[in-house]
């Protein structure tokens, strides 16, 4: 009888969990689809980014748990490759807001490994157009209109975008004629992408667990402490008002600035075209900083791959083609605009462009107190000075990241830089001790980008009987990581004291070094801002005239002490011009490329770190 009923059982049983298995997974895969489809269509994907994120960040703390060891010291490279390329495919594939925070752990990618700095440095902000529906959707919903047509904002709007990144993309546009109008007014409308806004404090949350996982469990280095100013700022960036509110604060400083006004033009805002989401400016004609070639045409001079003009040239505007293009520009040239004719090259050379371009943000960081953190050469143009046509003008333009440096900062900044310029140790260890830093002479190193050996005073004799040193053995993979790490924690001592506003500053002066570079080093970058540093205290208005008067003797003989940089500066001039005109070599970045190659170096004599070319070039 029990025989019986166990069989019957197992008849009736196993059909219904047959049945019942392949129900369950079913309903799960249509839960897993739905919540898919949900999250893509009206979360911007959020949910599936933040998990991917999770995913990588996991496989990446266990790899470093499992093969970070003594044991496997020679399989440490690959080890970095593959952490590498993970944390590459991640920000690529999440895009938006991602490429941002990528960009602002890549100013400092010469404390990571190698394969990082590559990857880092390939790190750039580009992305498919959204269709003209949805930009006319996002108008409807900032501006009440959309943005031409009957009704229209803009008597034209080029559907097409003349420049996408990941946030935002860049419209040309022609707004309706006003009485008394003499000229059609076009103007540049950047429009952010609508998915953004969806994202950004996703993003901002797995930013925050990705730096705390980092920190407590893969790599055992100070990264968490970052997150709140980074974060605040990308935030400010995604807010177009603020950035309208930045670029007429910026314009204003220049105009109070006898040195720079007329040589930096700020483009004009329309703020009754911007909003939150819209922002609307000044179309501007002219030659970017990134096309070398042509800015070297528009001044008179030869390239290396380009002829020497002697016929009078047409440089005509053209759209953003450069490899630093990592943000969306206000504004922006294009080819389907008039070209711009010049009858004859601009005066001053290359180098009267570098040069502004260095006071001006020596102006920021020292005057003003108020810095443009994303100069690369793509938001930097070029073009014939309206009031002065035969001088050129600089035009700064996409001004979505600012940081303020505040007063007593700038103070400690500026005795930073008289200090590090003198070589004084006492002077540059009293600012970076009260900022939570160790290791002074590289923190000097890392701030002027090129090796800083301070004075200690009188060198420690050798005494006798002292044993002769014996030679330094053959570290392990592993031994170096170890000894990186060391050093490093030895650099960041209080992370708390240190002062957050350096991360930007820090990533400024990388590339206004890099722009420098790119044309041979025109002008003596190091100088130029240091003797701006040192003047800031003279011209302070916040100053008594006992202090200014004490300050202007410390600048005095500042300037004696420069003078050895100035000779190192014309000895790099020298060795170029030999090398091009009788050697026939072609010297490339001239004397930041010989202190990018002598920082490299110093890096890896102090921190022990293998930094790959053109890390430091911002």
């Amino acid at each position: 009888m029990r025989a019986l009923f166990s069989s019957l059982h197992r008849r009736t049983v196993a059909p219904s969990l047959r049945s019942k298995y392949p129900r369950r997974f079913a309903y799960f895969a249509l839960g897993l689809g739905t919540g898919y489809v949900v999250d893509e269509q009206y979360n911007a994907s959020a949910v599936v980014r933040n998990l991917r994120t999770l995913w990588t960040c996991a496989a990446i703390t266990l790899d470093y748990k499992l093969n970070f060891t003594p044991e496997k010291s020679d399989e440490i490279p690959q080890l970095h490759e593959r952490v590498a390329e993970r944390v590459f495919n991640l920000l690529t594939s999440n895009g938006g807001l991602y490429i941002k925070i990528g960009q602002a752990i890549g100013a400092n990618a010469a404390v990571l490994p190698e394969p990082m700095q590559v990857k880092f440095a390939s790190l750039f902000d580009d992305a498919p157009q959204i269709p003209y529906s949805v930009v006319r959707k996002v108008f409807e919903k900032e501006l009440g209109r959309p943005p031409s047509g009957p009704g229209g904002i803009f008597e034209i709007f080029e559907e097409k975008a003349v420049a996408s990144a990941s946030i935002a993309q860049v419209h040309k546009a022609k707004l309706w004629p006003r009485p008394g109008d003499t000229e059609e007014k076009w103007v540049a409308v950047k429009v952010q992408k609508p998915a953004v806004a969806k994202q950004t404090e996703w993003d901002l949350g797995a930013f925050r667990i990705v730096m705390w996982m980092f920190e407590n469990w893969a790599f055992d280095l100070p990264a968490y402490f970052v997150v709140d100013f980074v974060s605040d700022h990308l935030r400010r960036e995604l807010d177009f008002i603020r950035e309208a509110n930045n670029a007429n604060r910026t314009a204003s400083y220049i105009e109070s600035e006898p040195r720079l006004k007329g040589k930096v033009y700020i483009p004009k805002v329309y703020s009754e075209y911007s909003t939150k989401r819209v922002l609307t400016a000044e179309w501007i004609e002219g030659v970017r900083l990134s096309d070398r070639r042509a800015i070297r045409r528009l001044m008179g001079e030869r390239d290396s791959d380009t002829p020497q003009i002697s016929a009078p040239i047409v440089v005509a505007s053209r759209p953003l083609e450069s490899p630093y293009n990592n943000s969306v520009n206000l504004v922006n040239s294009s080819s389907s605009t008039l070209p711009l004719n010049i009858s004859k090259p601009l005066k001053g050379g290359v180098h009267a462009i570098m040069k502004t371009m260095v006071e001006l943000f020596s102006a920021q960081m020292f005057d003003w107190g108020w810095v443009h953190c994303d100069p690369h050469p793509g938001n930097v143009i070029i073009r014939p000075n309206p009031s002065h046509p035969s001088l050129p003008q600089l035009v700064l333009i996409d001004h979505g990241l600012y940081v303020e440096v505040p007063e007593d900062f700038r103070k400690e900044w500026v005795a930073l830089w008289r200090g590090m310029l003198e070589g004084d140790f006492k002077k540059v260890d009293a600012v970076t001790s009260n900022w939570g830093m160790g290791m002074p002479d590289l923190v000097a190193s890392l701030t002027l980008m090129r090796p800083v050996i301070l004075r200690r005073g009188r060198p420690i004799k050798k005494r006798a009987g002292d044993e002769p040193q014996k030679e330094p053995k053959q570290l392990t993979q592993y031994e170096k990581s170890v000894i990186m790490k060391q050093r490093l924690k030895g650099f960041l001592k209080d992370t708390d004291r240190m002062p957050k506003v350096l991360i930007f500053l820090t990533r400024n002066m990388r590339m206004v070094q890099g722009n420098n570079q790119s044309f041979g080093s025109p002008v003596n970058r190091v100088k130029i801002t240091g003797l701006w540093a040192s003047e800031s205290l003279v011209h302070s208005s916040n100053a008594t005239w006992r202090e200014r008067l004490k300050e202007y003797w410390h600048h005095l003989v500042f300037r004696f002490v420069l003078l050895t940089l100035d000779l190192a500066f014309w000895r790099s001039k020298l060795v170029a011009w030999v090398k091009e005109k009788i050697l026939r070599k072609n010297q490339g970045g001239g004397f930041e490329e010989e202190l990018e190659r002598n920082m490299r170096e110093f890096a890896k004599g102090s921190l022990g770190i293998d930094v790959g070319a053109n890390v430091f070039t911002g």
